[in-house]
């Protein structure tokens, strides 16, 4: 049983998604809030297992109340899936950043959800590798600062971890990864786990983000 808590300011869209994890087997929903505080508060007392963020909220946002969740998290933090109307939204990068686990279109279709909510609770941190990489190359074009603090130092991985990292990246699956340089998808797992150990990173999302702001990726490259 998953356990879910949904998170959006208008009410009818957040009665929709309640209905059809409620009306799903193997789907619990935990809680549902209209706003970041409120989801903030209630991810801390329900400790669910993903929380479905909306990005544009009133007061505390989508990104802020990311942060706060997985900040705040006791000990297993949830996965965070981010829900947007745009899949250019600025705001979803910011999100990625903050450690969400990867974003999902409010249009897409029931099925679609429900397999990204498993994909997320299951550890797939990046449900749609090749539109996160359209959504990342999109906003490194602009060359705007999207930090505060400098990116950690590369330096410190080996060179199978940086071309697992380059791959990763570049919105490959760990199985085409694996094709690509002739190794197990369980070693393509590893060094990705070991690279995000060393970084410091919460998510495949933030790792992609990382690679980009690095300049070990560069847009259209």
């Amino acid at each position: 049983m998953i356990r879910v808590l949904v998170v959006d300011d208008q009410f009818l869209i957040r009665a929709g998604l309640v209905g059809l994890l409620d009306a799903a087997p193997g789907f619990e929903v935990v809680g549902e809030a209209g706003d970041g505080e409120q989801a903030v508060r209630l991810a801390a007392e329900t400790r669910p297992d993903v929380v479905l963020m909306d990005i544009r909220m009133p007061g505390v946002n989508g990104i802020e109340a990311t942060e706060r969740i997985l900040a705040e998290a006791a000990d297993r933090p949830p996965r965070v899936l981010v829900l947007t109307t745009f899949d250019l939204d600025e705001y979803v990068y910011g999100a990625l950043r903050a450690g969400a686990s990867g974003f999902l279109l409010k249009d897409s279709g029931p099925e679609r959800l429900l397999a990204a909510v498993t994909a997320v609770d299951g550890g797939d941190a990046l449900f749609a590798p090749s539109v996160t990489r359209r959504l990342v190359e999109s906003f490194a074009r602009r060359q705007e600062p999207v930090h505060t603090a400098p990116p950690p130092d590369l330096g410190v991985l080996t060179s199978r971890e940086v071309e697992v990292l380059r791959l990763t990246a570049r919105g490959l699956s760990n199985l085409e990864i694996a094709d690509r340089l002739y190794i197990s998808e369980a070693t393509v797992k590893t060094h990705l786990n070991r690279t995000m150990s060393k970084l410091d990173l919460g998510s495949r999302a933030q790792a992609v983000v990382l690679a980009y702001e690095t300049g070990l990726v560069t847009p259209g490259g």
